[in-house]
């Protein structure tokens, strides 16, 4: 089998370890005799919607973000038609933002997403940052680390991708983090996300190969060290 990654804007959209999700998606597939390819897609570049198996976007500044929102709406089709022929898609921060359907910053214009997923964000006057762990439906915890001031509102369908345990989460007011639809996962956790929280990472792996594949059975990996971190990062104060 071979798992294929396309990394979306990996040298504009990369702060705080972002790009340790692509590593640990990577490490975890090759540790289970998985080819992976990955591919960076920057600005000007094309999408083929039938190639990747996960897209991955980060975060990043508003000026990058500027920078991105234009070009982004290019692949915005295409992602729509990878994201229904099953593709694995996990957007965090700024890239989370531009999936929905705007983020409205302090100044200038309102950056338009591209609607992948039914939320939008406005800048707010307070700056969530610190350390976060959200409680899943399964009652499983990812954690990991927020600083935005973006606030993020889902739609009345679309479902958080946990409820928050320590931190502020999507917008410090409704108690929720992240977003979830189908096989598009949204978030804040940075810091980053997957290889401290190894259930996810997998969970990601396994949906992704279905899409070529079928159903997948992962073998088991000693996650061992991954699991001190994640535990570690429980008992952080936000």
């Amino acid at each position: 089998m071979e798992l294929r990654i396309a990394h979306l804007y990996a040298r504009l959209l990369n702060i705080y370890g972002d790009r340790g999700n692509i590593l640990s998606l990577q490490k975890r597939a090759l540790w289970r005799d998985i080819a992976v390819e990955i591919k960076e897609v920057g600005l000007q570049e094309l999408i083929d919607p039938d190639w990747a198996d996960i897209y991955f976007v980060g975060g990043g500044q508003d000026k990058q973000q500027i920078m991105i929102a234009q070009d982004l709406q290019r692949h915005a089709d295409n992602l729509k038609r990878a994201a229904n022929n099953g593709a694995v898609m996990l957007s965090v921060c700024g890239g989370y933002q531009l999936f929905g359907h705007y983020y409205q910053p302090h100044e200038g214009p309102k950056l338009p997403g591209i609607s992948l997923i039914d939320a939008y964000t406005v800048a707010g006057n307070k700056r969530m940052i610190g350390n976060v762990t959200i409680k899943l439906s399964d009652d499983s915890t990812l954690v990991g680390f927020e600083n935005h001031s973006g606030k993020t509102f889902l739609g009345k369908d679309l479902a958080p991708l946990g409820k928050v345990i320590k931190g502020n989460g999507n917008n410090g007011e409704d108690g929720f983090e992240g977003a979830q639809h189908k096989n598009i996962y949204g978030t804040y956790l940075h810091g980053s996300l997957l290889p401290k929280n190894p259930q996810f990472a997998d969970k990601l792996i396994s949906e992704a190969l279905t899409r070529r594949y079928g159903e997948v059975k992962l073998k088991r990996l000693d996650d061992s060290i991954e699991m001190e971190a994640h535990k570690h990062a429980l008992v952080l104060k936000p």
